[in-house]
């Protein structure tokens, strides 16, 4: 997460942090056991699984069933489309407890409606300490894709909230499994000049 810049988090479908598993299978109704130090997904709504489980999560490595797969890689059709409402509440749990856990609060956007590919849509909002900041308040958004995908969007962030949201952004990571693809937005170079003319008294001066 930085200033002016657009994300993106695919998860990675063979990692799972098994303390938001089970969050988003109980907001779920989906049934789960655990031995040691594997969880079981036994239980999916709708889905007949014939007393096999779906999926087994060792620390947090996940291994399909493999009664389930094709080619011993590839989801059938059916109990892929049945993890996306998994993966959403996944996502949506990873982004907000690693944004509070940095300070963050999180606000609903109660205009929203969810549409065929954008499943969930909310902001974590950030105080800046800094005291010749104007504005005190800020704001991150993000949106849930229907397969579990994140986007945020951000404007300009000061140092401190921009520091404590790159750290929620690295715990992200380690929960999702994947690096997170970052685009910076065209206002992100006028910010850069600008901060560098601040930091070095100069001034941007066009030769004719």
């Amino acid at each position: 997460m930085s200033r002016y810049e657009s994300s993106r988090f695919v998860k990675n479908p063979q990692i799972m942090n098994q303390e938001v598993l089970k969050y988003a299978c109980e907001k779920l109704g989906w049934n789960y056991t655990v031995k040691g130090n594997d969880l079981y997904v036994t239980g999916i709504p709708n889905v007949k699984l014939y007393g096999e489980f779906a999926m087994k999560v060792s620390g947090d490595q996940v291994t399909y069933n493999s009664y389930y797969l094709r080619n011993g890689r590839e989801l059938v059709t059916e109990l892929q489309n049945a993890f996306f409402p998994l993966n959403v509440e996944y996502a949506k749990k990873t982004i907000i407890s690693s944004f509070q856990a940095k300070g963050f609060t999180l606000r609903k956007l109660y205009d929203f409606r969810p549409t065929e590919e954008v499943a969930e849509k909310f902001n974590m909002v950030g105080y800046t300490k800094i005291p010749n900041e104007k504005e005190k308040r800020y704001e991150i958004q993000f949106s849930v894709l229907s397969d579990g995908t994140v986007v945020t969007d951000s404007n300009y962030l000061p140092d401190d909230v921009n520091e404590r949201a790159h750290s929620a952004m690295d715990d992200v990571e380690i929960k999702f499994g994947n690096k997170r693809i970052m685009t910076k937005k065209p206002e992100y170079d006028k910010f850069i000049r600008e901060h560098r003319q601040k930091a070095t008294g100069t001034s941007v001066q066009t030769i004719k």
